[in-house]
């Protein structure tokens, strides 16, 4: 059985209300865990269950592999049981496990021990061994057992005796008495040699000449031999062998002496009896009982002796006794003391135990000393005022559709838009002047969904089929029955995806081409809400029952007809739909567009380019260590050498001096008056002379050592110029792999140590961080938060003992705690200096989503100001006063809205 942190795994039991089940209600549905028999009666039992079976916490017992999940331990014990059960003995099993049936030891090496003692020399019929005869060791297999002559008797001797090794083979038996009474020694065996072993000890010399004939005469006939001649293969019998094969079919209680059984298959198998004799039974319960004994009068021997009725003693014997038992009382309370300093020296050295940072982030706690220091203890709050959130996964689907359309720009020809302005657009709710920046998106949609594969009328069918399913029930929706409903689809974008959808002609029809897209890629199933867009769409109300408009600025909630009966067009009803509605077709349109061969391939390119910028990644990289390599170098070169020391010219002109005067000296042979004032002349001149020479040396040393730092200051110039491109080119290929990796997979920055996920959208697909002449660019130019997974709740309810509740409202305040659907949002610079004040880089998941945000911080702060400062530029009036109509307000243009001046620079005319 698989181990986990030393314990074996404990399978689970079903719950009671399943054994109830089964009898009451046996069709009930369950989980079922094939690989290990488990039932559960719900998924999120099954999948914990699961997900425990697959860390990689679990170790082999037979071989010790550790770092397995459940099942590769279990896979390795069962392989390894395989070839154990193929390499041990098969004759010899029956009668070890006879042996070991019933045996009180403590220990398994002890019971292996004994085991191997036993029948290291005893062997039985058909077992397979290694004979040597005459020197040469075979292969061969005992044919027939002979046991020991009993006073004569022949007749005993043939292998079906029932009292072979039966004695020997007795562990109850002790081994002197086992040996003295059935000595392995004296059993005769007759074996059939079946090959010559092969190893170094049969060499060619040794099977030559008369070796040939001996081994000739071995194979032709039946030998019989004794138990020092024959032994065993070390793979199908040894200590480790055996010690695994014991483990792997015997078992035992937990209870004190307990006796080793062996497990009832493997019992039955082999013909080992499993019920216990009455003698052995009443043997292992008197070892119990005085083990039981033994530990009680230890444990009685440690707490004191019980009172008992003592002789009367004399004074002398009190006192001799008070003193006795006064000292074993004073040794007893200092071997007390003496084991509570152990225990509190050794709690104090785990306690200063170092910590290896980074670790858990929830292991991490905020000290007073911390506090002290100015760690922020708080997470700043995030606001919540996000758009589109009145109905529950309305915003997630607007910022899977705006990230969809602008990473997917490039294949669909859609220029980038910033999220600001895909908002307005969804509320823009006139349709006098028509917004162009919707026009564009669904008719790209639209474009790219003709290429997909459809099932024509797929909608109609759906709804036909719904209204079947509802016979005998009011099928109205805002009115409108399904037959009503599918008159009105029949005329409308019948020829969707032949419809030119000219730019000149801002994209004229494509309110229709949308109907006949959703006619022909939409059901019921796969759009739930495709019946009442489609109502919205095709009937309007009467003119009296019309609400008044909102502008496209207008973000108070419009309300809804609930009676439509005038059919319609619908170009006149999509702007009076709500952005919920509008947000669910778009995202339908993705969803699908998802699988279109254009989108395919642009991912295929990117992960090309991927590839490519790996390599050109690492090839920057080793110039840039290159290029530093050669600047420490030149860094020795220009450093000036120090001024040589002025005694050097010094003692050259004093060396010259001497030598000269050694030289008058010897041609002269006496100083006579006249000639010194002549030498000191000539000293002086050869002085000069020498100096003059050194210091022109020097100045020309000076000039080739100043040209040489000049030239070495010229190239690190200029090496510092390349590994600043390379900086450059560096930081470039960075913002070129967001670009591609978020046309294949977008990823969050990381976790705080709540498991927040931390979400920064821009500079991803075709859309840029950085424009031309290097102004900032932004999509979001926020940075979102996204409440933990289901799964990382579950991870944060299992320390709910440690107080986790509690250190959440403490550390991301009370309105700062979000659930597994809730989102929030950071929109200026001071609220992310403090996010990122307030992450604690000891943790693991801080750490890393701290160095993401340090990675792209330029580009993050960036964009928050540069969307703060549009939103300054363009805020115009005040909201109440563009609730009105647009057209009644004096003063105001809306196509003067940065989203209604957007162009699509992108745009391919379709003819």
């Amino acid at each position: 059985m698989p181990t986990c942190r030393r314990k074996r795994v404990v399978l689970t039991e079903p719950s009671e209300a399943l054994l109830e089940a089964v009898k009451s209600d046996p069709a009930r549905e369950v989980y079922y865990l094939e690989q290990t028999g488990e039932i559960f009666d719900n998924y999120e039992a099954y999948a914990a269950r699961m997900s425990f079976y697959r860390l990689k916490q679990f170790q082999c017992e037979v071989t010790g592999k550790s770092g397995l999940d459940y099942f590769q331990a279990l896979e390795s014990e069962r392989q390894e049981a395989r070839t154990m059960h193929s390499r041990f003995s098969e004759p010899l099993k029956p009668a070890v496990l006879k042996a070991v049936q019933w045996q009180v030891m403590g220990r398994l090496d002890h019971l292996v021990e004994a085991v191997y003692e036993r029948f290291k020399d005893r062997y039985f019929q058909d077992e397979k061994v290694i004979v040597e005869l005459d020197g040469i060791r075979y292969h061969a297999q005992i044919e027939r057992v002979l046991p020991p002559k009993q006073d004569g008797d022949s007749h005993n001797r043939n292998g079906h005796s029932p009292g072979i090794h039966c004695v020997g083979g007795d562990l109850k038996t002790p081994l002197a008495d086992a040996l003295a009474k059935d000595d392995p020694a004296r059993y005769g065996y007759c074996v059939v040699v079946l090959e010559l072993e092969k190893d170094k000890g049969n060499d060619k010399t040794k099977l030559t000449g008369k070796n040939a004939e001996k081994i000739k005469l071995a194979f032709s006939k039946t030998h019989e031999v004794k138990c020092h001649e024959l032994s065993r293969d070390r793979l199908s019998f040894s200590k480790s062998i055996l010690r695994r094969f014991i483990r792997d079919c015997v078992d035992r209680d937990a209870a004190v002496a307990s006796p080793w059984t062996v497990k009832p298959a493997i019992a039955k198998r082999y013909g080992v009896d499993s019920v216990m004799p009455e003698e052995t039974r009443k043997g292992v319960e008197s070892i119990k009982k005085g083990e039981i004994d033994k530990r009680k009068k230890i444990w009685e021997d440690k707490e004191g002796p019980p009172t008992k009725k003592h002789k009367k003693m004399t004074a002398a014997q009190e006192e001799k006794a008070e003193k006795r038992e006064r000292e074993a009382k004073e040794k007893a309370e200092k071997q007390r003391l003496a084991k509570e300093e152990a225990e509190r020296l050794a709690a104090e050295k785990k306690k200063k135990k170092p910590i290896r940072y980074p670790t858990e982030d929830l292991d991490i706690r905020i000290t007073d000393k911390d506090k002290k220091a100015g760690t922020k203890v708080q997470r700043p709050t995030a606001s919540r005022a996000l758009p589109f959130t009145e109905s529950p996964g309305t915003f997630e689907q607007f910022l899977m559709g705006w990230n969809f359309l602008v990473v997917y720009g490039q294949p669909l020809h859609l220029s980038t838009f910033t999220l600001d302005e895909f908002e307005h657009a969804l509320r823009h709710s006139v349709s006098d002047p028509p917004c162009p920046l919707l026009a564009e998106i669904h008719s790209t949609l639209i474009y790219n969904l003709r290429t997909v594969a459809f099932h024509r009328h797929s909608a109609l069918l759906s709804l036909l089929k719904l209204r079947d399913g509802n016979k005998g029930r009011d099928d109205k929706l805002l009115g409108v029955t399904v037959e009503q409903l599918t008159g009105a689809m029949a005329d409308v974008g019948s020829n969707w995806e032949r419809v030119p959808l000219r730019v000149a002609e801002g994209r004229e029809g494509w309110e229709d081409a949308l109907i006949g897209c959703l006619k022909d890629h939409a059901t019921v199933d796969n759009f739930p809400r495709l019946r009442e867009i489609l109502t919205r769409l095709l009937f309007a109300p009467e003119s009296s029952a019309e609400p008044s408009i909102s502008s496209s600025s207008s973000r108070g909630p419009t309300p809804m007809p609930t009676h439509l009966t005038v059919l319609t067009t619908p170009a006149e009803r999509y702007y009076t739909l709500p952005p919920a509605d509008r947000i669910a077709i778009l995202s339908f349109l993705c969803d699908t567009a998802v699988s279109s061969k254009a989108i395919h391939v642009h991912m295929e390119t990117c992960e090309e380019q991927l590839t490519a910028l790996r390599k050109e990644k690492i090839e920057v990289n080793r110039l840039k260590k290159q290029y530093a390599e050669e600047i420490n170098s030149l860094a020795g070169e220009t450093q000036e050498d120090p001024p040589p020391a002025p005694s050097v010219d010094e003692d050259v002109v004093m060396q010259d001096s001497s030598e000269l005067s050694d030289v008058s000296q010897s041609e002269n042979g006496s100083d006579t008056a006249g000639r010194p004032r002549k030498a000191s002349a000539r000293h002086k001149e050869l002085r000069q002379k020498v100096t003059t020479q050194a210091h022109a040396k020097q100045r020309e040393a000076a000039r080739a050592k100043q040209a040489s730092i000049k030239q070495a200051i010229a190239e690190r110039r200029r090496l510092d110029e390349e590994t600043n491109k390379l900086e450059r080119r560096l930081e470039g290929i960075e913002r070129e792999f967001r670009k591609l990796l978020g046309a294949v997979r977008v990823k969050c920055l990381g976790k705080d140590r709540f498991y927040n996920r931390i979400w920064w959208f821009d500079g991803m697909g075709s859309a840029s961080l950085v424009g031309s002449g290097g102004v900032a660019q932004y999509g979001t130019g926020r940075v979102f938060i996204q409440g933990p997974s289901e799964f990382d709740l579950d991870l944060l309810k299992q320390r709910k003992a440690e107080g986790i509740d509690e250190r959440r409202e403490e550390e991301e305040g009370g309105d700062g705690v979000l659930g597994s659907g809730d989102w929030a949002v950071y929109t200026v610079q001071e609220e992310l200096d403090e996010f990122v004040a307030w992450l604690n880089p000891k943790g693991h998941r801080e750490v890393a989503l701290k160095t993401a945000l340090t990675k792209w911080w330029t580009h993050i702060t960036s964009g928050v100001r540069k969307r703060q400062a549009d939103l300054n530029v363009t805020a115009k009036l005040p909201e109440a006063r563009r609730s009105a109509r647009t057209k009644a307000m004096a003063g105001y243009d809306v196509t003067r809205e940065p989203y209604m001046m957007w162009t699509n620079r992108r745009a391919v005319n379709s003819t």
